[in-house]
């Protein structure tokens, strides 16, 4: 059992990115589904399709890797707000990811979005994790 399914969703893109797969696939859940759209909207990775099965649902997340030194598009998932310790932030206080180049998902009462939207729209919430 996963206590920490978004923790699991970036660990999994995480390994597969060493072991230089193409595709991963991972359980499906609302909140994974609005990270998925943010790493695509970012181009991060290539496509992603989200499938339904008699269960919770597949994502299946097609990575992307630069074409001549073979090396992933996300250098770094971190997550910061955990089960255990919640981190929130207010807009202002949101920190930037390397000086602006990485980005940071937060969780706000309008919806998962990036740092950058959640400071234009004057919300805060949770920080879910780090990309870069």
């Amino acid at each position: 059992m996963v206590t920490d399914p978004i923790a699991d969703f970036l660990t999994r893109i995480r390994n597969a990115q060493m072991a230089r797969h193409r595709i991963v696939e991972i359980p499906a859940s609302n909140v994974k589904k609005r990270i998925t759209e943010i790493l695509y909207e970012k181009g991060y990775i290539l496509k992603y399709k989200f499938e339904d099965d008699s269960k919770q649902g597949l994502i299946k997340i097609a990575l992307k890797y630069d074409a001549q030194t073979k090396e992933p598009a996300i250098r770094s998932l971190e997550r910061i707000s955990r089960p255990g310790l919640r981190q929130y932030a207010k807009p202002a206080d949101i920190r930037r990811v390397q000086n602006g180049l990485g980005v940071a998902i937060v969780s706000t009462s309008k919806g998962v979005m990036t740092d950058k939207e959640a400071r234009t729209q004057n919300v805060g919430g949770e920080v879910l994790c780090h990309i870069s």
